[in-house]
């Protein structure tokens, strides 16, 4: 094997996608399996899915304290808000950390009190591998926090062009579908079968969802307005999130006034902006002529799928982004950002190959 992992927070369904693709993984060796609130219990017994898994069903749940000493080289934190700084701490610093929660994403500390309680722990290093220069940092980083779900599908939407000048980094507006497993495992009245099916809702609209800062965060970074570590200078950001009546998945339609003087070429340049950017990117895919992104097929998978397209009469580009909320939103690119830190190849246990139907 060529590296030991643990996981903590593995009942979650960020942490249960993490058991399936550690368990398919060719070079690492799972260590300790963590959830304080279902230790004892058998992972086969919270996780359905593994029970075809000897390996891991059949494994109790450890309690956080199983974590030291346990001579892992990376530990995946798979935590609520405010629960990964005293992990993080106790491991110390000869571990490497990926974390999949919020608590090391925002450099603004006003930002954090806006949208999270409790202290500002401070940011890691940004784990989103395509971001341009980002797969460097997050090869030499120690400490890694993996971007939220939306986050990850706007960032990859809109960064290119702004790096590029083609979009204007104010008035941008981002309408982001998501599956109910965005909203985690813990049951609430709102996420009921009955509640859900059959019925699309918006939520957190008006600038509170949590994601906002973020999105602001990366994309000021990418058009140059904001240094890391400073806050999002002269991007401004309306999201509003909508819950669709599936299990997983993203598709985030992102609009942005185009910048002067493209006039009726601005399409080709909006999508040879993103294909040079992701040219040889082994996850994200540029459809090819007007085929627009679905959920469906990036399902189970690491992969994005991106379309873009310029409405001249509106002075608007659209830039569609499909991904699985749990894949490249969480689970599969806490993985490939542990594979870059680990000397492992980026692609190992994962795949861009959707699930269909």
């Amino acid at each position: 094997m060529g590296a030991r992992v643990a996981v903590a927070g593995a009942s979650g369904y960020a942490g249960g996608e993490l058991l399936r693709l550690l368990a398919g993984h060719p070079d690492l060796e799972l260590g300790p399996v963590t959830a304080d609130s279902n230790a004892g219990r058998l992972v086969g017994e919270v996780h359905p899915h593994l029970s075809g898994v000897p390996a891991l069903a059949d494994r109790a749940f450890d309690t956080d304290e199983a974590l030291a000493g346990s001579g892992c080289d990376l530990v995946f934190l798979a935590l609520p808000a405010g629960r990964s700084p005293r992990l993080a701490g106790d491991l110390g610093q000869g571990v490497r950390i990926v974390d999949l929660g919020p608590d090391y994403r925002l450099a603004d500390a006003a930002a954090w009190a806006r949208h999270y309680q409790g202290p500002h722990a401070g940011r890691w290093t940004t784990g989103l591998p395509e971001l341009p220069g980002a797969r460097k940092q997050v090869q030499a980083a120690t400490r890694v926090a993996v971007p939220g779900c939306y986050a990850t599908a706007a960032m990859v939407a809109l960064a290119p062009l702004l790096a590029a000048g083609l979009i204007e980094p104010q008035d941008i507006v981002i309408v982001a579908v998501s599956g109910t497993s965005g909203a985690g495992r813990v049951p609430k009245p709102e996420l009921l079968g009955s509640e859900v099916m059959g019925a699309v809702s918006a939520y957190q609209a008006g600038g509170t969802h949590r994601h906002t800062p973020e999105i602001e965060q990366a994309l000021a970074e990418a058009a140059g307005g904001a240094a890391p570590g400073a806050g999002p200078v002269g991007v401004t950001v309306s999201f509003t999130p909508v819950l669709a009546p599936m299990p997983r998945g993203i598709l985030a339609t992102c609009t942005a006034r185009l910048a002067p003087g493209p006039g009726e070429a601005a399409t080709a340049l909006l999508r040879d902006a993103l294909a040079e950017a992701y040219a040889g990117e082994p996850f994200i895919c540029l459809l090819p002529g007007e085929r627009w992104p679905t959920t469906a097929a990036v399902a189970g998978s690491n992969g994005v799928h991106l379309q873009a397209a310029a409405d001249t009469r509106t002075g608007r580009a659209t830039v569609v982004a499909a991904i699985d909320n749990l894949g490249k939103g969480a689970a599969g690119q806490a993985v490939q950002n542990a594979n870059l830190m680990l000397g492992l190849p980026e692609t190992a246990g994962l795949t861009a190959y959707g699930v269909a139907p």
